[in-house]
């Protein structure tokens, strides 16, 4: 399992991905508070996918693909911020409630048996269990670092869809022959994400490679 972090370190990293998904929220539809939107929904689906990535039909041979299970691990914490920060009215004493539950992650053995029993608690609470997806994110070695540097990645990432037409319909989720998440996870490496201007870069690298393959 990841080595806890102090709560002094793991302030700043649960504060900003906090903003930024209000940021993201903001920008689909300025009142996203008041639209009753079923986050447990968006959640359940993504832990299909994740499921997808890691492996589970016994008929032919599969193996986990390690980053895109990540990058679907990133996708739940993405609609958990936010189910969170409907139940809370906003960030207010969230963010140290997050830091206390992730730091006591709920203990699992076997990924998926995890992934269903995580699947299971949300759709019969309607919440999002945060040490329950810190015991997954755990199998998978992240800490709430890998988990920040590849959340604000995917924040990018989904602003840049919003900004080429993502919500109309318009955006091309495949860049020759590859999905989005893939190429992303091509810019990601070897970039460093406590860079000043780390958004930027990241968001003018997908760029060019959306217009790359779009001429």
């Amino acid at each position: 399992m990841p080595q806890k972090l102090a709560k002094s370190e793991m302030t700043p990293l649960v504060e900003t991905m906090l903003e930024m998904q209000e940021q993201m929220n903001q920008k689909v539809n300025a009142d996203w508070r008041q639209q009753n939107y079923e986050w447990y929904r968006a959640i359940w689906v993504e832990c299909a996918e994740l499921m997808d990535h890691y492996g589970w039909k016994w008929w032919k041979h599969q193996s986990p693909d390690q980053e895109q299970i990540k990058l679907e691990l990133v996708d739940i914490w993405h609609f958990g911020l936010s189910l969170m920060l409907v139940e809370a009215s906003g960030s207010s004493g969230l963010t140290d409630r997050i830091i206390e539950e992730f730091n006591a992650p709920r203990h699992y053995d076997d990924f998926l048996t995890a992934v269903e029993l995580f699947t299971t608690e949300v759709l019969q609470k309607r919440e999002f269990p945060v040490a329950s997806f810190a015991g997954l994110a755990g199998l998978m070695d992240m800490d709430i670092r890998d988990l920040h540097r590849r959340y604000v990645a995917k924040n990018v990432l989904n602003f840049f869809r919003q900004d080429n037409g993502y919500k109309e319909g318009s955006y091309r989720k495949l860049w020759g022959g590859k999905e989005d998440n893939e190429h992303l996870v091509e810019v990601l490496t070897g970039m460093d994400s406590q860079a000043s201007d780390f958004r930027e870069r990241l968001y003018k690298a997908l760029l060019q490679r959306y217009q790359q393959y779009s001429s």
